[in-house]
């Protein structure tokens, strides 16, 4: 009964599109009326901690709190060097020097939510570049107004973009994701320390294999637009992919069956080369990012939609330099701090390129479905599980490397806090800890924010007083219900001092304890089932990463349930 009355206030609230113009947990974009006139994101470490038995829950005792766990110290640290161009890889940076000295003659213009397939795989080749440049978020169509001063700059509001300042003070803008990265590789060649990230003139060979991935990855391209987001056809049986891909061929339609020939495709030649990598490299190039940035999509939506697991134990027997080359990636810093979950893009990829249909494996489709949105009792409930069943966490690094530091979090190479290794067989209790506090560090950095946010799923809030976006009900001047912000403040209180517990998982049970005592005592019986509302709409509108890597993401996610079960 409790599992229905919370999913029916999930479907009258929060039963949306995951994403609006302005942000959650991060700071919104100067244009956005969320964040005129507030305060910084994040403030300097204080010398005031939280212990147990701690009774204020103010934003501001919260945020000292969070700053004086390990993984908020760190944070707090690496939040200063992002601000100045030196920080890890971050989505929302703003900056990025690698090392130099000068000011960026470039600007990158990218959107603000993660969303962004293109943006994504630009930024990718920048990171591994190591290109210095400034960076700009600008909304995706589908999600907000573009600002003013970004339409005189780029009229057609298309993203990416690159603004180019020349040494005599004019400046060029360039579209299109291909030609920006063509672009960055040209111009900053080898010679002055830079990596390869294209076959060079004088290498034909190079530059034909380039070619024909690069018309494999539209081939793939075409072929997943015609199964996800067409009606699927009658099944198909036999044939030599029939043999290729096992019993599970004979319920495959017809688009479904071109869709994997194209993938085994693809599987051959990652195959032929030495590495992991597209080419014969000791890094990714431009053609791995062209690649990667969809299949992610591809790996979520055909889930999400047709109950096909590519990351399945027989998938990696079937297409085994596939997975090999996505697990490379997922153990780069620089593609985990862009990397989305199954969740946040099955609500993006709609806006984007239409509705996905239901088809393929039906008992699978809807056991991941009901993984992917929540509602199958374990994915976003505590306690959580320590992996992920359908989106495994630690074939890589699952937080910041400053966290897993931090927390003296070893990888399974034996080594503390470092990239290129999996943490399959990290300490449980320490990963959990070190996921809970992220999360805490991230929603009391915002609080007040956030809180006016999640507001908006409220009976009185949610309107909007100019119009809709392509993003289901996606809007950044859509109004909170006011009367319900203090109530909807004390809850997102509890809930962080739960997820900053510090002590293990003894401690993490007092303080889940004080958090459903506390819901039971603060908030009256009035109002209770519309603040779980509000709670809705905010869990269901967590973004990865734009918000909290997934590994933190859940425990967020997990830890607002434990709050609506007590509040409805």
């Amino acid at each position: 009964m409790k599992d229905s009355l919370r999913w029916m206030l999930q479907f009258m609230a929060c039963a949306r599109s995951l994403l609006e113009a302005s942000c959650l947990l991060s700071p919104c974009p100067a244009f956005s009326s969320l964040t005129r006139g507030t305060a910084p994101l994040f403030k300097s470490q204080t010398e005031v901690a939280m212990s147990s038995t701690t009774t204020d829950t103010s934003w501001g005792v919260l945020q000292s709190a969070a700053s004086n766990t390990p993984v908020g110290s760190a944070l707090d640290t690496e939040q200063q060097s992002r601000a100045n161009g030196t920080g890890a890889p971050f989505v929302q940076n703003k900056l990025r020097l690698f090392g130099s000295t000068e000011t960026p003659k470039l600007t990158l213009y990218r959107d603000h939510a993660g969303w962004c397939p293109y943006c994504q795989k630009t930024m990718l080749l920048i990171e591994e570049k190591r290109t210095p440049i400034n960076i700009e978020l600008v909304p995706m169509r589908s999600y907000g107004d573009k600002p003013e001063s970004f339409l005189r700059i780029v009229p057609s509001g298309l993203l990416p973009a690159l603004l180019v300042e020349t040494n005599d003070g004019r400046k060029q803008v360039v579209t299109e994701s291909q030609v920006i990265m063509e672009l960055l590789d040209q111009w900053h060649p080898v010679e002055d320390g830079f990596r390869k990230m294209m076959p060079s003139e004088d290498d034909p060979k190079g530059q034909a294999r380039y070619q024909k991935l690069a018309n494999l990855e539209r081939s793939l391209f075409s072929w997943w637009c015609t199964l996800i987001f067409r009606p699927e056809g009658p099944g198909f049986s036999g044939g030599m992919l029939g043999k290729l891909m096992g019993s599970d061929s004979s319920a495959m339609s017809g688009q479904m069956t071109e869709f994997l020939k194209v993938f085994s495709e693809v599987d051959k030649e990652l195959a032929s080369t030495a590495g992991p990598w597209f080419f014969d490299s000791d890094h990714p190039t431009m053609i791995d990012f062209v690649y990667v940035s969809h299949v992610e999509r591809m790996l979520a939506s055909c889930a999400f939609w047709k109950g096909l697991d590519l990351r399945s134990d027989d998938y990696r027997r079937k297409l085994p330099a596939l997975n090999a080359w996505l697990d490379a990636f997922e153990k780069r810093e620089c593609y985990l701090a862009f990397k989305s979950d199954y969740y946040t893009h099955i609500r993006d990829i709609p806006p984007q390129y239409g509705p996905g249909y239901d088809g393929g494996f039906e008992e699978n489709r809807l056991r991941y479905q009901m993984d992917i949105i929540g509602k199958d009792g374990k994915s976003w409930e505590l306690p959580l599980s320590f992996d992920d069943e359908l989106q495994p966490l630690y074939r890589g690094p699952p937080l910041p490397l400053c966290v897993l530091k931090a927390s003296n979090i070893e990888g399974d190479d034996g080594r503390v806090g470092v990239e290129g290794t999996s943490y399959e067989s990290a300490d449980p209790e320490k990963m959990a800890e070190a996921c809970r506090q992220m999360a805490g560090w991230k929603l009391a950095g915002n609080g007040k924010n956030v809180a006016r946010f999640a507001a908006r799923g409220g009976p009185k809030g949610a309107k909007n007083p100019r119009k809709g976006f392509g993003a289901e009900l996606a809007d950044p001047y859509a109004a909170p219900d006011e009367a319900l912000i203090p109530y909807v403040e004390t809850a997102l209180q509890l809930v962080c001092k739960a997820l900053l517990a510090n002590g293990g998982p003894t401690a993490h049970e007092e303080s889940l304890k004080e958090m459903k005592s506390g819901l039971a005592e603060n908030i009256d019986k009035g109002s209770s089932r519309d603040v779980a509302s509000a709670l809705c709409y905010l869990r269901d509108r967590t973004g990865v990463p734009r918000d909290l890597p997934l590994a933190a993401a859940r425990q967020l996610r997990a830890h607002l349930n434990a709050a609506i079960d007590v509040l409805y």
